[in-house]
């Protein structure tokens, strides 16, 4: 088989741009109203007892599904925070969108509004609420959502971001 390529010109056809998912943009590419989903992700009880293995948060609303009935909840309750990380930035297309010229993620709030059971499949999504630009960087906000299946929001928050302006 021959190429165009030789060993000697490998090494100077070679760039690591060209295998970027997509061309990275700066703070100033980026647009209020955007939006970055994640695909859905159904939890199961596995998640739920690794995540409880790696937190080690063992309330029984966690994994004792007699104790949950018992307090108000129709099955053991998937871990807060669990339900958080399914808003992380890398489940979307965003870090690759901003690798070039990110920082920090700074800052996140969040509220919990319908609880998650193992079986629920969630639906996560980031929108630009907000650029500022501060001297040299700019800070981007999100503003984060997770739905269940049926179409219920599960959490609100945002997210704030660190990001160096294309001029800096």
């Amino acid at each position: 088989m021959k190429t165009d390529l030789t060993q000697e010109n490998a090494a100077v056809a070679f760039n690591p741009n060209d295998f970027l998912i997509i061309p990275a943009r700066s703070f100033e590419d980026l647009t209020i109203g955007e939006i970055f989903r994640a695909p859905s992700r159904t939890l199961t009880d596995a998640h739920s007892a690794a995540f409880q293995t790696v937190s080690c948060d063992n309330h029984p609303v966690h994994y004792d599904n007699v104790w949950a009935q018992k307090h108000g909840h129709k099955a053991p309750v998937v871990h807060g925070l669990q339900v958080l990380a399914f808003t992380a930035p890398g489940a979307t297309m965003f870090p690759h969108v901003i690798g070039e010229v990110f920082i920090a993620f700074t800052e996140l709030s969040c509220r919990f509004l319908k609880e998650v059971n193992a079986g629920d499949t969630l639906y996560s999504a980031l929108e630009i609420i907000s650029l500022t630009p501060q001297g040299d960087k700019g800070i981007v906000e999100t503003a984060c959502t997770i739905h269940n299946q049926q179409g219920e929001m599960v959490l609100s928050g945002t997210h704030k971001y660190l990001l160096k302006l294309k001029s800096a």
